[in-house]
């Protein structure tokens, strides 16, 4: 690639975190196949509003923390085309309004068509917890609460909504089922912000990592990945999805194995390029519970 303006652009979007979209939109997908109401189209459009709302909440949080000083510096945090001055701020701030609009469109149409009225709230509660993840005054990112917040919205909400949107009504299972989404993407969220903590901690940034500090902080990567398997072994038991879940409990090898990287790490600013081991973790997961559903 030629292009040092359209790489910029790539780098700012953090391609590699698309994975945390992807995964629940096909879930939702086959969730709502599941109640024969497949709508190739509909979940498209659905499937582009959700990559919008993702790639603004991505710019978003590299324009606010530029303005709280918190990628400043030697930090590693972002994707850092505003410190390497690849991409202005102005640029980046009419980004965020163009896609959060197109986002607008897009889940205009969808609550129209599918008449899914209890989508609006739902819609409403995403695209402010996108945007006040780093934006103040709220800046909930900044109190600890970003895998919450994060974890929801990327798990049940997303699961749940994209089946709703496609069948026409929520399903309590559905719900249930996106559960270990929102662990594992939650998950995500706590490790990259394991190589943050110091740059956090210095500009007051209280992430639930920094509050916990190094030696705690890993006894919460054993609670994430621990949980998310038993979740999918609880589907199973429950036969919302078929037993091909349990296979999940084969993740706790690679799990292991991350969890001794960052045990054995004397220097947790290294973790920040390896995060790829913990993605892989929850798109092997993520795939198995979608064939869990599509096999049940």
């Amino acid at each position: 690639m030629n292009n040092p303006k359209l790489e910029a652009w790539i780098q700012a979007s953090r391609a590699p975190f698309f994975v945390a979209t992807m995964i629940p939109m096909t879930l939702g997908l086959v969730l709502a196949g599941s109640r024969d109401a497949w709508a190739p189209f509909r979940w498209l459009i659905v499937v582009l509003a959700s990559f919008l709302v993702h790639l603004s909440t991505n710019l978003a949080n590299d324009y606010f923390d530029h303005y709280a000083g918190a990628d400043a510096g030697e930090s590693i945090g972002g994707s850092r085309v505003i410190q390497e001055g690849k991409i202005a701020p102005s640029q980046i701030r009419n980004a965020i309004i163009i896609f959060y609009g197109m986002a607008l469109v897009c889940g205009i149409w969808i609550v129209w068509v599918s008449a899914v009225w209890a989508l609006i709230p739902l819609m409403l509660f995403s695209f402010f917890s996108s945007l006040f993840y780093t934006a103040p005054p709220i800046r909930y990112g900044y109190h600890g609460l970003g895998e919450v917040f994060v974890g929801l919205n990327m798990g049940p909400i997303m699961v749940a909504g994209t089946a709703a949107s496609l069948a026409g009504a929520f399903s309590l299972s559905d719900w249930l089922v996106s559960v270990p989404i929102g662990i594992m993407v939650a998950f995500i969220l706590f490790y990259q912000s394991l190589s943050d903590i110091e740059d956090d901690h210095a500009i007051g940034k209280l992430t639930v990592a920094v509050r916990l500090g190094q030696a705690r902080a890993i006894w919460a990567v054993r609670i994430f990945y621990c949980a998310a398997v038993l979740s999918m072994i609880a589907l199973a038991e429950f036969e919302m999805v078929s037993r091909l879940a349990y296979l999940s409990i084969l993740t706790l090898w690679p799990a292991w194995k991350i969890d001794r990287m960052i045990s054995m790490s004397s220097d947790w600013r290294e973790l920040h390029d390896k995060g790829g081991k913990v993605r892989l973790f929850y798109l092997v997961n993520g795939l198995l519970l979608i064939l869990s559903v599509i096999f049940r």
